[in-house]
C-alpha cells in the first residue's frame, strides 16, 4: 500500500518568513523548516541575520536554509528582495508577513516620527511584501501568505494605540488580499498572537503587576511561548488549510474571547 503523504507536510515548498532573526519569526521559521519547507530568513540587520542563520542551521541541521537582508519598509528593495530569493531558491511558495516593532507611548505624546515607524512596518510591509510575492504567486495558482497580527487586531490598551492601529488595519488587509487573490488560488490567512514571552515582552514579563494582568486576563493563565505558533502556522501554511482563507486565527490561551 502507497503510504499517503501528510497533509501537513510542506517538502519541496519555499517559505519566506520576514523578521525571522529571532523571537515569533524565528519560531515559526522552525516548524516550517521541521515540517520540510525551505525557509528563507529575513531581517534588516545583516550581524544578526547571520548569527539567526547560523542558529537555525543548528537548530534544524535537516533544512534548507538561506537568508536575505531587506528592509521591508522600502518598496524597491522589496521587489529587488523577492525577485533574488526566487532566482536563487525557487518560486516562494509561502510568506509569513512577521516583521514588527512597538513603542509603548500615550496617543497624546507619541511622536508622528514614531507612529508613522509603526505602521510602516507593521502594516504597510506586509502590503509590500505581500504584493511582490503575490504577483509572482497568481501566475503559479497557488501560494499561501501568512499576516501575522495580534490580539491588538481586536483589543486596545493604553500607550499602544499605534501598535493597535496596525494590527487592526493589518487584520482588514488580510480580509482584503483574501478577497481579492482568493480566487487565484491563493489562502491569505492571519495569526493573532496573544501575550507572547519575547525579546520585546521581557520588560512585561518582568514586571510583577503586569504579569499579574496577563495570567488572570488569560483563561489558560500563562504566557505564550513563541513554539506555541509554530504548528498554527504549519497548518496554514500547509495543503490542510486549502479552503481556509480571509481568516484571523488567535492563539492567546483564551484572550479574546473572555470579557
Amino acid at each position: 500500500m502507497n503510504e499517503v503523504a501528510s497533509p501537513f507536510d510542506l517538502s519541496g515548498r519555499v517559505a519566506l518568513v520576514t523578521g525571522s532573526s529571532r523571537g515569533i519569526g524565528s519560531a515559526i521559521a522552525d516548524g516550517l523548516a521541521r515540517s520540510g519547507a525551505a525557509v528563507i530568513l529575513n531581517g534588516r540587520d545583516e550581524s544578526r541575520l547571520a548569527d539567526a542563520l547560523e542558529s537555525a542551521r543548528r537548530r534544524v541541521p535537516s533544512a534548507s536554509w538561506s537568508a536575505c537582508a531587506f528592509d521591508v519598509t522600502d518598496e524597491g528593495a522589496v521587489e529587488n528582495a523577492v525577485a533574488q530569493c526566487e532566482t536563487a531558491t525557487g518560486p516562494i511558495d509561502i510568506l509569513v508577513n512577521n516583521a514588527g516593532i512597538q513603542v509603548r507611548k500615550p496617543l497624546l505624546e507619541i511622536s508622528v516620527e514614531n507612529w508613522r515607524a509603526i505602521i510602516d512596518t507593521d502594516l504597510t510591509s506586509a502590503f509590500l511584501v505581500g504584493r511582490a510575492v503575490a504577483r509572482r504567486m497568481i501566475p503559479r495558482g497557488r501560494g499561501k501568505i501568512i499576516n501575522v497580527c495580534s490580539v491588538q487586531s481586536e483589543l486596545a490598551r493604553p500607550t499602544i494605540g499605534a501598535y493597535t492601529a496596525a494590527k487592526g488595519g493589518l487584520r482588514n488587509l488580510t480580509r482584503a488580499m483574501a478577497a481579492e487573490w482568493s480566487s487565484a488560488g491563493l489562502q491569505v490567512n492571519g495569526l493573532a498572537p496573544g501575550y507572547i514571552r519575547t525579546d520585546m515582552t521581557q520588560p512585561l514579563t518582568a514586571d510583577p503587576e503586569f504579569d499579574a494582568w496577563v495570567r488572570n486576563r488569560t483563561p489558560a493563565r500563562r504566557w505564550g511561548e513563541v513554539a506555541d505558533l509554530a504548528g498554527p502556522a504549519v497548518w496554514l501554511a500547509s495543503r490542510a488549510a486549502d479552503f481556509v482563507t480571509g481568516q484571523v486565527i488567535y492563539v492567546d490561551g483564551g484572550m479574546t474571547s473572555v470579557v
